[in-house]
């Protein structure tokens, strides 16, 4: 009997330090907001952005120096554009080098919102949503999360997973209302030891090959809203400059103006109000009832009063040219 209960002594004690050796939920996610938001960091990912049949992929570069200062380098494979994000002490800064562009936004970007390819915004997001739950496999943390901007994104919540040994992320896929992978942010370096000096974060405009000069075209939304049409259609010529403004009526009444980019050679620098927000190719300025974004050439802004900020960018992200009408 007494050996029997030496047996059993012995049985409840390996079950207890098996227990205390896994680590729960609120440890992992202890962990990794210390290790991310707690350092300076580079990394290399990649950016995939399902669009039907033809989805788009982007390489990322993105560098953090503590507290505040950020520079993100987004390119599309394939293309020689690319945009930056920066922000330093004198604030954030949109850079398109293909036509000599900048934005500067009256912004504390990236606060309060979720930025899937800054750790220390996941770590955050990871943080406040207090019904995040996590699973495990033999090699990955997997978490199901909200995001913090999903009135403007439509991506409710996302799947960020985490390598067991390493403690960082390697993937994360945005999902919409349906649970469908919409964006997928794969990691491939991270280094949690780099150091840039503050005066890596200058905006600079890098070189950027000249492209061929293309007729202006028209651009159409192919999104649509019930009981809204267009009803008027203006083609503006001032002083050799061309610009288009369309004017849909109806229960989501919008307009958009559209311009061609002509590249210059000196830096032109724009001041905004807003966040810079990602339309699913490029990055635009959002602010209350108006967005504006340069893409193909073409310099658009959209206003409206009926339309949310989510249909806003829907919006953007479904203009096409004229020939495809």
């Amino acid at each position: 009997m007494k050996r029997a209960l030496q047996l059993l002594s012995l049985l409840v004690l390996s079950v207890i330090l098996v227990a205390c050796g896994e680590k729960s939920q609120e440890d992992i996610v202890s962990e990794v907001n210390k290790s991310w938001a707690d350092s300076n960091y580079e990394l290399t990912a990649t950016m995939e952005v399902k669009d039907g049949d033809s989805p788009r992929s982007y390489d990322v570069l993105v560098w953090h120096t503590k507290p505040e200062f950020y520079r993100v380098e987004i390119k599309e494979k394939d293309s020689e554009a690319s945009q930056y994000i920066i922000k330093n002490k004198d604030g954030v800064f949109l850079v398109t080098p293909s036509n000599q562009k900048t934005y500067k936004f009256q912004s504390d970007w990236p606060k309060k919102n979720s930025q899937s390819y800054l750790i220390g915004a996941l770590a955050e997001d990871l943080v406040a949503d207090k019904s995040a739950a996590m699973e495990q496999t033999d090699k990955h943390y997997i978490f199901e999360a909200a995001t913090r901007n999903h009135d403007k994104t439509g991506l409710p919540s996302q799947q960020i997973t985490v390598d067991k040994k390493t403690l960082l992320p390697s993937k994360v896929s945005l999902l919409d209302e349906s649970m469908s992978e919409q964006i997928v942010i794969s990691f491939h370096e991270i280094n949690l030891k780099a150091k840039h000096k503050p005066e890596e974060y200058v905006v600079t405009m890098p070189d950027q090959q000249s492209t061929e000069a293309v007729p202006f075209k028209v651009h159409y939304p192919t999104l649509t809203f019930d009981n809204t049409q267009l009803i008027d259609e203006v083609i503006i010529n001032d002083k050799g400059k061309e610009r288009a403004v369309l004017s849909y009526k109806g229960d989501k009444s919008f307009t958009i103006i559209q311009s061609p980019v002509k590249a210059s050679d000196k830096l032109l620098s724009v001041s905004v109000q807003g966040d810079p927000e990602w339309l699913g190719t490029t990055y635009g300025a959002l602010h209350d009832n108006t967005l504006s974004w340069d893409q193909n050439g073409v310099t658009f802004l959209l206003t409206s009063d009926e339309l949310t900020s989510f249909e806003m960018v829907q919006l953007a992200a479904s203009l096409s040219s004229d020939d495809m009408k």
